[in-house]
């Protein structure tokens, strides 16, 4: 696995400068970064199935051990405060639990059976969408998770940097980003870490805009959660809406937070039509305003 070998250029690393340690690592998470380029369409591919199941109830599940699993927790942690993804929609499994999550428990990324068990617990489905990250592509834990998220009918997602590996081969959409040897031989965390990071931000911002939580590049399904986001979610709704800082307060204040009917509000919708318009419209503000905006045209050509 090209992750485990050692790499010449770095043999003696430990002899080299302080600073030119720092530079070398730097420039090798830079190449791991510019390698995830070539996977940008599988990524977007990714994206737009996860999203169709999504939109149909399904939850995001993610599965991984070791520093995959950590990376893909830190990443599903966001999408709450972010987008409004409700923690209810989200699941981890995890190898070693949530104990894995602060030190490493040793040899929970070989027991393919406990993934098994932590799916059955999550109750996989059909709409639901698991994605499965292993540096090597071998770790047992994933790759049973991958197998068991495909007996239930879900969409899998395979993320990995060594190929061939049997988390891509079993994976119905497999993201391979070649990172090759790490600076310090087998330390993952490093370049490999760095692309499933990079994997992760892209595929999860592009599924949560195609289910409909940003709108004209802002987060529209934010939640509120102090006094800075509310100043934030009024000058949404101010920009979105056209108005002045108190309309868009009040706005927000009849919506009760949500800035969606926030928006729609102090466009001049009743709330309830706004719940319902919003509801026609699977929650998409894009869609919402255009009908709006429709309907407004129509009225006056009619005048």
């Amino acid at each position: 696995m090209l992750t485990e070998n050692a790499s010449e250029r770095f043999a003696d690393i430990d002899s080299w400068s302080t600073y030119g340690a720092v530079s070398a690592m730097f420039e090798a998470q830079l190449s791991a970064v510019a390698a995830v380029g070539t996977e940008l369409a599988m990524i977007a591919r990714a994206a737009e199935a996860a999203s169709q199941r999504l939109m149909e109830g399904g939850r995001l599940i993610y599965a991984g051990a070791g520093t995959s699993g950590r990376i893909a927790v830190q990443d599903a942690v966001e999408l709450g405060p972010t987008f409004g993804w409700p923690a209810a929609r989200v699941a981890y499994a995890v190898a070693g639990g949530r104990e894995a999550l602060f030190r490493s428990v040793e040899f929970a990324e070989d027991d393919a059976s406990s993934a098994a068990t932590d799916l059955a617990e999550i109750g996989i489905a059909k709409n639901d969408v698991l994605v499965g990250l292993a540096a090597s592509g071998h770790t047992s834990y994933t790759v049973s998770a991958i197998e068991k998220a495909n007996a239930a009918g879900a969409l899998t997602i395979g993320i990995a940097n060594n190929q061939p590996s049997p988390l891509l081969d079993k994976a119905q959409i497999g993201i391979y980003v070649k990172t090759g040897s790490e600076v310090i031989a087998g330390s993952t965390r490093m370049k490999a870490g760095a692309s499933q990071k990079v994997i992760l931000t892209l595929f999860s911002t592009a599924t949560m805009i195609r289910c409909g939580r940003v709108y004209r590049g802002l987060m529209v399904d934010m939640l509120i959660s102090n006094k800075k986001l509310r100043g934030r979610a009024v000058e949404i709704i101010k920009q979105l809406a056209g108005v002045d800082s108190g309309a868009a307060e009040t706005a927000l204040d009849a919506a009760k937070g949500n800035i969606k009917l926030g928006v729609l509000r102090a466009l001049g919708m009743e709330l309830g039509e706004a719940e319902r318009l919003l509801s026609r419209r699977n929650g998409i503000l894009r869609d919402a305003v255009g009908d709006l905006n429709n309907d407004s045209a129509s009225a006056d050509g009619v005048k």
